[in-house]
């Protein structure tokens, strides 16, 4: 009972950190939400039988930096009461380990579990799963962030998007949920050469309900260049202008919170990055 109550204050925290990150420019979905481990999929996803997604975790364990931590998650969805554990569609592979460092890739904490609309609340939802893994000596940590898809023609559920990240480098994986690229994902991950830029990706739904990467290009903005805001949200002029989505002398794309929770009020272009003046 312990571990549950764990694993839902963490997921009760991550929702909280989420809408308070997301006000700006990409407002709360509407819906249900988890209740503890178990988030019923039937009502949003309208499926043909009961689905449902249960998280459970296991022993205690202590972190990198020895302090006390949740325990591994698993990740199952069911149907009906007593159907068995599917977990493929919502547990990404373990990445190969060293032999001493086996746990690195698991996810411990359950950051974020609901129902999403790429495509506007009259359309079909997706699940989106973000889970953390153990936090490192530095503070760092594990990031994955998945997109899962029912499949109403089997009655099943499949993962059409997952990535892994850090967040120790300002890197992130965000699914947009408002303005002209609603429904996409776009990453920032950090180069691993000068001038320490970061990669941005994005992808984009197909008509058949899966992703595929439409854009990639080296950003303007760089590493610890004092810029207060997100990665992302510094480059969203470079994205939109790439995508066709933004000119020049148009009004530019409204950035989300500063990393201090602050709004952006008077954004400007600076050498292609987005700057808060």
């Amino acid at each position: 009972m312990a571990n549950l109550m764990m694993l839902a204050l963490a997921l009760a925290v991550g929702l909280t950190a989420h809408a308070a990150t997301a006000q700006t420019s990409e407002p709360p979905d509407s819906g249900p939400r988890p209740q503890g481990a178990r988030l019923d999929l039937t009502g949003p996803f309208h499926t043909r039988t009961p689905w449902r997604l249960d998280v459970s975790e296991g022993p205690p364990t202590k972190d990198y930096g020895d302090n006390d931590a949740p325990g591994a998650l698993t990740l199952c969805l069911h149907r009906g009461p007593d159907g068995p554990c599917v977990s493929a569609p919502v547990t990404v592979p373990l990445r190969a380990t060293p032999p001493d460092d086996p746990i690195a890739w698991e996810p411990h904490y359950l950051l974020t579990a609901r129902p999403v609309w790429p495509r506007g609340p009259k359309a079909a939802p997706l699940l989106l799963i973000v889970t953390g893994s153990l936090n490192s000596g530095d503070g760092d940590q594990l990031v994955t962030t998945q997109l899962v898809r029912y499949d109403a023609a089997r009655d099943g559920f499949r993962r059409v998007y997952a990535r892994t990240t850090g967040h120790n480098m300002n890197e992130e994986v965000r699914f947009v949920r408002a303005g002209p690229l609603r429904g996409a994902v776009i990453s920032a991950e950090p180069q691993s050469r000068r001038p320490f830029g970061y990669w941005i990706v994005v992808s984009q739904p197909t008509p058949g309900g899966d992703y595929r990467q439409v854009l990639r290009f080296g950003s303007a903005t760089r590493y610890n260049d004092g810029n207060p805001l997100a990665v992302i949200d510094s480059e969203m002029p470079g994205i939109e202008r790439r995508l066709g989505l933004w000119k020049p002398g148009a009004p530019l794309p409204a950035p989300r919170l500063m990393g201090d929770g602050k709004p952006c009020l008077s954004p400007k272009l600076k050498h292609g990055e987005l700057w808060c003046g």
